[in-house]
């Protein structure tokens, strides 16, 4: 499919997760079949722009594009000059966040609480894309299918959105209020689709390959996007890739492989973020790696443990290594 200037190689997406979708991470992905990736959530405050913590969501050096980087605010003129910002650094795709349910964002009135105020939201969107088309940079908008249940109004902003020049819609298919309880419904986002001419990215409750297709076939969306499911498991993205080509199934990963992604993961991971944060923030991507662990559950078990006492980076990639040096043979479950 295209997206303005770009032919993206697929219709599989990574959803942004703030402090999982950071480059170390998307770029994995991407080798693993991604066809799409977007940034973590970044602020359009301007005295946070130079803090650390936003500086390393900015970071796409060395990534294959296109670069996507979403932006959360809740004032026009501001995430006009956060787009115009990210830009000018770099990003080739600017997308609007109205769809993070957390409540610290929720609370300030951005991410889909901004689902609540129509009127600001599309403010927000004509000043952004205004901002981008000088540019020639896309304009996406990520949103919920509403606030809540008794007001599920995706499809009038979806329309409004559209008209104010963005082109391309993803929809989680849950409220705000849903959080990420109870199943992702998708017939919302179906009739987005039916309602509009751009193109449409289902998101929520896809776990597999069978799901990834019942949702294209359900929806008749262009792509869909994965979030939670690709957590600990970037390979998700090629086995749905080969199952939607084909049918059938891709073998599990060998131990072999299994274990060189992780410590490549980790090396990136710890390049971005140095020594003392790298070692910390990789352990809830060795929890998550874990479910996929050859071995028997008190094994792994183990290895968690030890994983989450660990203080530097090479003592982390030891225990890896002498994980796998003493796991079993036979292909992951």
């Amino acid at each position: 499919m295209r997206l303005g200037p770009y032919t993206l190689p697929n219709a599989l997406f990574v959803a942004p997760m703030a402090g999982v979708t950071d480059r170390p991470f998307r770029r994995l992905c991407k080798q693993l079949g991604a066809g799409y990736a977007v940034s973590e959530m970044v602020t359009s405050r301007p005295d946070l722009r130079d803090s650390l913590k936003t500086s390393r969501r900015a970071n796409h050096t060395g990534e294959p594009g296109p670069i996507a980087v979403q932006i959360a605010g809740t004032a026009a003129d501001m995430m006009a000059d956060a787009a115009r910002y990210n830009i000018d650094r770099g990003a080739q795709i600017i997308d609007i966040n109205m769809g993070c349910p957390a409540k610290k964002v929720c609370n300030k009135w951005a991410g889909s609480a901004l689902m609540q105020d129509e009127a600001l939201a599309l403010q927000i969107i004509e000043a952004v894309v205004a901002a981008c088309q000088p540019h020639g940079v896309p304009v996406t908008l990520k949103m919920r299918t509403g606030w809540c249940q008794a007001h599920k109004n995706a499809p009038v902003l979806a329309r409004a959105a559209e008209s104010a020049g963005v082109q391309m819609l993803t929809v989680h298919g849950r409220t705000r209020e849903q959080g990420y309880k109870g199943q992702a419904e998708h017939d919302t986002v179906a009739a987005i689709k039916a309602s509009v001419g751009i193109p449409v990215v289902a998101n929520g409750d896809i776990n597999t390959p069978e799901q990834a297709r019942a949702v294209l076939q359900a929806t008749g969306c262009d792509a869909i996007m994965i979030g939670r499911a690709a957590q600990g498991r970037p390979w998700i993205f090629r086995e749905v890739a080969h199952f939607l080509a084909t049918g059938q199934h891709l073998p599990a990963p060998t131990p072999q492989e299994l274990q060189h992604w992780m410590l490549e993961h980790l090396h990136d991971h710890y390049a971005l973020y140095g020594e003392y944060t790298g070692v910390r923030t990789a352990r809830k991507h060795l929890g998550w790696y874990a479910r996929a662990l050859p071995g028997d559950a008190a094994t792994v078990a183990a290895f968690r443990e030890r994983i989450n006492q660990i203080e530097d980076c090479a003592a982390q990639l030891d225990c890896v290594r002498a994980f796998f040096a003493a796991a079993p043979t036979p292909a992951l479950l």
